[in-house]
């Protein structure tokens, strides 16, 4: 085609260009304004409305020296870590035992799926009922003849946060599942074949040569499961409401609370802008390791 005929690249698809307009404006208006916005606020003096009454860096000093938030902040780290670790192995193991063909797959792989379809509050009530101490596990347990089995996590503000643990991996574990076992079946059966021939065992099959091919689905999977944590606050409301006290309070109902409870923006907006600051933390490494570590490839 003579070049003078060729089509600008500005104008190549043209329709689908236009028909995303609206979600681009609605990305730039909502979520790039929104946030901005919420940053510029979380430098002011705002009380129970947004003002321009700038004090500096005032609402973060006041944020890292409220003993609440720091309980947050340590309720969310022990959540994060076993959730992040507990989620991925379960997911996995469930994924490799699904990969090798068993009978009744697709009903195992529903199963296990389906607490995914379930809201958090859903969820969060559910388990609260099977932890209650007087009709749940421990009341089943009892009536067995184990009459001093004694499990009641989401009243003791040691264990609260595993109570909520046990819910959140229920949940999300499934999912996880899922991302894992669509890793698993791209895996090139040949490989499999050449380990056998090698007599090299299934384990060592799977820590020696799978693992390290699924790499970026390992990656992806960190991505949302640590996005979920960060934002984990309707299990809690729904489990515990932030108690005993304050021993199961994480920084989304600190935001919440201070924002809509304690009529305090400025420190709900010093709260969430830590709170993006932290999905920044992990969405940068998470995009070297996609993109730039292909292109440096």
């Amino acid at each position: 085609m003579d070049a003078a005929k060729r089509p600008n690249k500005l104008f190549r698809n043209l329709n689908s260009k236009i028909a995303s307009i609206p979600m681009i404006l609605t990305v730039l208006v909502v979520f790039v304004g929104g946030t901005i916005w919420t940053v510029v606020h979380s430098f002011t003096n705002s009380r129970l409305l947004p003002r321009l009454d700038f004090v500096g860096l005032d609402q973060y000093e006041r944020l890292w020296a409220s003993s609440r938030w720091m309980i947050s902040i340590q309720n969310l780290a022990i959540y994060g870590i076993c959730s992040l670790i507990l989620t991925l192995v379960i997911g996995f193991t469930l994924a490799a035992c699904l990969d090798r063909k068993i009978r009744g797959e697709a009903v195992f792989r529903t199963i296990f799926l389906y607490p995914f379809a379930l809201s958090f509050v859903v969820t969060g009530l559910a388990w609260q009922w099977i932890l209650n101490p007087d009709f749940g596990m421990q009341s089943v347990i009892r009536d067995f003849g184990w009459t001093n089995f004694a499990f009641d996590p989401l009243n003791n503000p040691d264990i609260v946060m595993y109570g909520i643990l046990i819910a959140g991996i229920w949940q999300g574990s499934g999912f996880i599942m899922v991302v894992m076992l669509a890793g698993l079946r791209g895996i090139d059966e040949d490989i499999w074949k050449a380990a056998r021939v090698d007599g090299i065992p299934t384990w060592k099959t799977y820590v020696v040569i799978i693992i390290p091919m699924m790499r970026p689905i390992f990656v992806t999977a960190l991505v949302l499961i640590a996005s979920g944590i960060i934002k984990l606050y309707d299990l809690v409301v729904a489990q515990t409401n932030g108690g005993p006290g304050l021993a199961s309070e994480v920084p989304a109902k600190y935001v919440i609370n201070y924002m809509f409870e304690a009529q305090n923006l400025g420190q709900g907006f010093a709260a969430s802008t830590m709170m993006l600051v932290s999905v920044i933390i992990i969405l940068i490494p998470w995009a070297y390791l996609e993109f730039g570590g292909k292109k440096n490839g």
